[in-house]
């Protein structure tokens, strides 16, 4: 299956991009795939050739560029809770110093980018995210609702408020939450908020998780909550992308 690295030009400099495209040369639905704050690795490169495999092109920026091109860190191969706190260390003033400002104005260089690329058909575009990639995805659909029909974030923050506030969103949006990021409490309280503002959504706790359940290249990994990731993700593209 083809895969590239492409430059996307935005406000602020040059984006890093890895795309992954179906094999077959026509043009596809456009999904925007936020990375997880460790950024793009093999394991992200591996999620966006599945996903791309069922049709989509999908393009993964590194949202981090101003500080250099991916990989910004030395990452190990596995992830654990020995070398976590050290990884931490390196990510959160990235994180840190990623404020809604620049969250927007990537969005925008980003969506047009996907947009234009001869690959991609007209039309919507989904945008998925994981960990702080899901607040990225949420923050990016309530600021184009005329451009994105479908929002997912896995396992990570969830904004409610904002300058583009969730009564914005005209996408369908599914959040899928890891154990240890939401009680019980917390979700019901988000999901009023959703169904306050009008949301066409699903948000639910998938249980014996931790968070970064999706990512094999961690000791949060879970296979079966990795799958039933793409049990809910799929068809959330198929209705919004492909069935339209």
């Amino acid at each position: 299956m083809p895969t590239k690295t492409l430059q996307i030009p935005t406000p602020d400099g040059q984006a890093d991009a890895f795309v992954a495209v179906p094999d077959h040369g026509e043009r596809h639905p456009g999904v925007l795939m936020y990375a997880d704050a460790f950024g793009i690795r093999p394991v992200l490169r591996e999620m966006a050739l599945e996903l791309a495999g069922h049709g989509y092109y999908v393009l993964v920026p590194n949202v981090f560029y101003r500080h250099g091109p991916a990989p910004l860190i030395d990452l190990p191969e596995y992830i654990g809770a020995e070398t976590r706190p050290a990884v931490f260390a390196q990510v959160m003033p990235l994180i840190e110093a990623h404020k809604t400002e620049r969250i927007l104005r990537d969005a925008d260089a980003y969506l047009g980018f996907l947009t234009a690329q001869p690959e991609v058909s007209a039309g919507p575009v989904a945008v998925t995210g994981y960990c702080i990639g899901g607040l990225l995805a949420m923050r990016t659909a309530m600021a184009h609702p005329g451009q994105v029909a479908a929002v997912a974030g896995f396992h990570g923050p969830v904004v409610t408020d904002g300058p583009h506030g969730l009564s914005d969103l005209r996408a369908q949006v599914y959040l899928g939450h890891a154990e240890t990021d939401m009680t019980p409490e917390a979700l019901d309280e988000l999901n009023q908020a959703l169904e306050a503002a009008g949301v066409d959504y699903t948000s639910e706790i998938y249980p014996g998780t931790v968070h970064g359940f999706t990512m094999s290249d961690t000791d949060a990994f879970s296979s079966s909550a990795l799958q039933r990731h793409w049990d809910r993700l799929l068809p959330l593209l198929k209705r919004t992308l492909t069935d339209r």
